[in-house]
């Protein structure tokens, strides 16, 4: 998994709420469990719209999703964060996300960012006013910046050192394999061991 220590990159202004899973991607793009070829899923269907903001020209090669309200609700689908990761998005801003959305996506080391409405009102006026505003997200310092538009966030410290240092969930725990072998060891005999048959 990519480290990720801070990004600066142009942002999709996504103007819409309570986005589920199936708008995320499709349910017909999520055949397989591979965690790539899902960047043409990517809001298949609201892609059909010429206008549609990820369409427009002065918004390709957004790596920055600015999304409203319960960004990823529906479906717990992993499918949702791999295509937003293979399109090209290493952050989602958004007032509240869906819980099991946020929680695959930190797994997975795509960033969601929550940030109050306002700040999210005010990055979506200044992205559509000037497309090539730059921001920039620091995890260093839980900060985003652009333009005059200064904030912080917060994120739970394990899930922020996984982050930093580009680890999933199964890397940091061998982080610990000696630790783990040392209590197996000073079991008490005649417990169950992960060798022992059901």
């Amino acid at each position: 998994m990519r480290s990720f220590t801070a990004h600066t990159g142009t942002a999709a202004p996504l103007r819409r709420s309570n986005v589920d899973t199936d708008q995320i991607i499709p349910g017909r793009y999520c055949a397989t469990h591979r965690r790539t070829g899902y960047a043409d899923g990517l809001f298949g269907d609201w892609r059909q719209d010429p206008g549609f903001v990820l369409n427009r020209p002065a918004h390709q090669g957004a790596s920055i999703l600015v999304a409203g309200e319960m960004f990823g609700t529906g479906s717990s689908r992993e499918h949702a964060v791999w295509a937003l990761q293979e399109f090209g998005f290493r952050v989602v801003i958004a007032p509240r996300f869906a819980d099991i959305f946020r929680a695959n996506s930190l797994m997975a080391g795509l960033l969601t960012v929550t940030l109050p409405r306002e700040r999210v009102d005010a990055l979506w006026e200044t992205v559509e006013g000037a497309p090539d505003t730059e921001i920039t997200v620091d995890l260093r310092e839980m900060s985003v910046s652009a333009a005059g538009i200064t904030d912080t966030f917060t994120l739970g410290a394990d899930t922020r050192a996984r982050l930093l240092a580009g680890l999933d969930q199964i890397d940091a725990t061998l982080g610990f394999v000696d630790d783990i072998a040392a209590y197996e060891h000073s079991r008490r005999p005649g417990l169950p061991t992960s060798g022992t048959a059901a």
